[in-house]
C-alpha cells in the first residue's frame, strides 16, 4: 500500500509499505478515508526526535471504513465508518480503569520514553515505534489495536471532513476546558489559534464562560476565531496582552489560561522548524492568570522548556495541569455534538489534498502559509 513516511529531518515522502495485518484478537484493519496533519508531528519532521527511523508511517488523526476485524472485536463490523482516537489504550489496566487512558500501561512498548519522562505514556499512531508508536493514518490502511476501546462509529449525518477532527483535535481542545474546570462566569484566555486552540475556545463557551479570548499573532487565524460565537481575539503583535486581559477580566486576570500554542515554526523553509526554547506562551499565561487560577498546557513539544516562571507560579498559588492527548472516552459525545451541528470543525480543514502531495501539505502546515490551519489528506 501507499503511505506517507518520515524520511529524515525535513523530509516526508510517499512510499510503498506492507499492508497491515491482524496481530491480535482485538485488532481490526481500517481503510482510511481521511487523515489530517497535527502539530505534534512538527518536532518529528524537524528531526528533533532521535528515536525516529526512516520509513515510519506518519498520521495521528484519521477515520475510515472497517475492512477486517479480529475474533474478539465486538463493537465493530466490516463496512462500519469509524474515527480512531489518537491514544492507543487497552481499557483494562489500572490507568484505564481510573479514566486515564492516555496513561495506559499496555498500549505502549515505548521503553525509550522512560529516560525522558520517567514512565512511558500510552502509545499513539504516527509516533516513532521506539516511543510506543504505531503505524499512522497517512496511509491506505491502518491496523487498530484494542479496536473496541479506541475506535468509534461515526453518525451517518456527520461528514468525513467534520468527523476526522474528533480523532484528536476536538478531544484535546475540549479536554483543555475540562482540565481548567471552566465554569459559568469564568474568563478564559487561550494562547494559539490553531485547530486545538479554536476548539478549546468553543468548549469554554459551551461550558458557560463569560468571556473567551484567543491570543495569537496570525491575523488570518484570528479572523477565524471571531467567527465563533462568544470568542474574542487578541493579536499580541499589536497590543499589551497582559494589560488587555486584565482589562477584560475586571482587573484580576483570566480565571483559566490555556497554552494551546503547540510548536512554533522558525520560519518558512527552515529546519528545524521549531522554536528551540519554546515556552513563551506558557510564561505569558502564568503571568496573566489571576491569583489562584488554573494554567492548562496542551503541549506537543518533545523535550524541555526553559525559563519557567516558578516564582510567579508559586507565589500566585496557581494550579498547572497538562496533557499531550486524551483517550477516546469523550469522542462519542463529540460526535453527537457534531451530528446536532453544535460542534462544527470542517472549516479547520483549510487545505485538502491527495496523499501524494503530502510533502507539500506538510510544508504549508509547518510554515502556516496560505492561511493553513490543517491539511486533510485523502489516500
Amino acid at each position: 500500500m501507499r503511505a506517507l513516511c518520515w524520511a529524515g529531518a525535513g523530509l516526508v515522502e510517499v512510499r510503498r509499505v506492507p499492508d497491515p495485518e491482524l496481530r491480535n484478537a482485538q485488532d481490526m484493519i481500517v481503510r482510511v478515508r481521511r487523515s489530517t496533519t497535527c502539530g505534534a508531528d512538527l518536532p518529528l519532521l524537524a528531526g528533533r526526535v532521535p528515536e525516529a527511523s526512516a520509513g515510519e508511517v506518519l498520521g495521528r488523526e484519521f477515520l475510515g471504513d472497517v475492512v477486517e476485524v479480529g475474533p474478539e472485536v465486538r463493537r465493530h463490523r466490516v463496512a462500519d465508518r469509524v474515527v480512531v482516537g489518537a491514544a492507543v489504550a487497552c481499557g483494562a489496566c489500572w490507568f484505564c480503569r481510573q479514566a486515564m487512558p492516555a496513561c495506559c500501561d499496555n498500549g505502549t512498548g515505548g521503553v525509550a520514553a522512560e529516560p525522558q519522562w520517567g514512565q512511558p505514556p500510552a502509545g499513539g499512531y504516527g509516533r516513532p515505534a521506539r516511543l510506543g508508536g504505531f503505524a499512522g493514518g497517512h496511509a491506505e490502511y491502518v491496523r487498530v489495536p484494542y479496536a473496541d476501546v479506541g475506535a468509534f462509529a461515526v453518525p451517518e449525518s456527520v461528514s468525513d471532513e467534520r468527523a476526522v477532527f474528533a480523532a484528536g483535535a476536538a478531544p484535546a481542545g475540549w479536554y483543555g476546558a475540562e482540565l481548567g474546570e471552566v465554569a459559568p462566569g469564568d474568563v478564559v484566555a487561550v494562547w494559539g489559534a490553531g485547530a486545538v486552540g479554536q476548539l478549546t475556545a468553543d468548549a469554554a463557551v459551551a461550558r458557560g464562560a463569560d468571556r473567551v479570548v484567543v491570543v495569537d499573532d496570525r491575523d488570518d487565524r484570528l479572523r477565524m476565531v471571531t467567527g465563533h460565537d462568544g470568542v474574542e481575539a487578541l493579536n499580541h503583535r499589536y497590543v499589551d496582552v497582559l494589560a488587555e486581559l486584565r482589562e477584560r477580566s475586571g482587573g484580576r486576570g483570566p480565571d483559566v489560561c490555556v497554552d494551546a500554542s503547540g510548536v512554533t515554526a522558525a520560519g518558512p523553509g527552515r529546519w528545524p522548524a521549531v522554536e528551540p526554547d519554546g515556552g513563551a506562551a506558557l510564561r505569558e499565561a502564568v503571568h496573566a492568570c489571576r491569583k489562584g487560577g488554573v494554567v492548562v498546557v496542551l503541549d506537543a513539544r518533545p523535550g524541555f522548556v526553559d525559563r519557567f516562571p516558578l516564582g510567579a507560579f508559586a507565589d500566585k498559588g496557581l494550579a498547572v495541569r497538562a496533557a499531550r492527548r486524551r483517550g477516546g472516552a469523550a469522542i462519542p459525545a463529540l460526535l453527537e455534538r457534531m451530528a446536532r451541528d453544535e460542534l462544527v470543525t470542517e472549516h479547520l480543514a483549510t487545505h485538502r489534498m491527495p496523499l501524494e502531495r503530502g510533502a507539500e501539505g506538510y510544508a504549508l502546515f509547518r510554515d502556516r502559509a496560505d492561511g493553513c490551519v490543517r491539511v486533510v489528506f485523502t489516500p
